[in-house]
């Protein structure tokens, strides 16, 4: 399961493309999606941080896209958003407390399946997501 960071990461990227070069505000997002401007607004900075997004502040400001959204490979992207978020206990050396670990077969197994699972997005890009702006662009705007 993913993270509401990466959640809304993907959906950010995904507003920002079918937007194309035109700015938006975290506020705006944040109507469309009907989520919380403050939680938006720290996913919005972590990707401009990260070069996902470019910012402008000013009466003329707001976010909009930095790269092409085939350049954007989701895999990469969730990686990135994911980073904080072991999977499970034991994928945690530091933090590890598990009984198990010493003779336990489960971490390779679900290793594996996160392998797969980022294998799978590493297949898919941004602009796979936004293939339908027209359709996309009408669903955002009605709010």
């Amino acid at each position: 399961m993913l993270t509401r960071f990466s959640d809304y990461a993907l959906r950010v990227l995904m507003f920002a493309a079918v937007r194309g070069d035109k700015p938006f505000s975290a506020n705006e997002a944040a109507e469309t999606y009907a989520l919380s401007r403050n939680h938006l607004a720290k996913v919005i900075n972590r990707l401009v941080r990260t070069g996902h997004l470019k910012s402008r502040r000013g009466r003329r400001g707001g976010v909009w896209l930095a790269r092409d959204p085939a350049t954007i490979r989701l895999g990469a992207l969730v990686r990135l958003t994911e980073n904080e978020s072991p999977l499970v206990e034991c994928f945690a050396a530091e933090t590890n407390r598990c009984r198990l670990t010493p003779a336990c077969r489960l971490k390779g197994v679900l290793a594996r399946a996160l392998d797969s699972f980022y294998s799978s997005l590493d297949q898919q890009t941004l602009a796979d997501l936004v293939d339908k702006r027209g359709v996309l662009a009408a669903l955002l705007q009605d709010r």
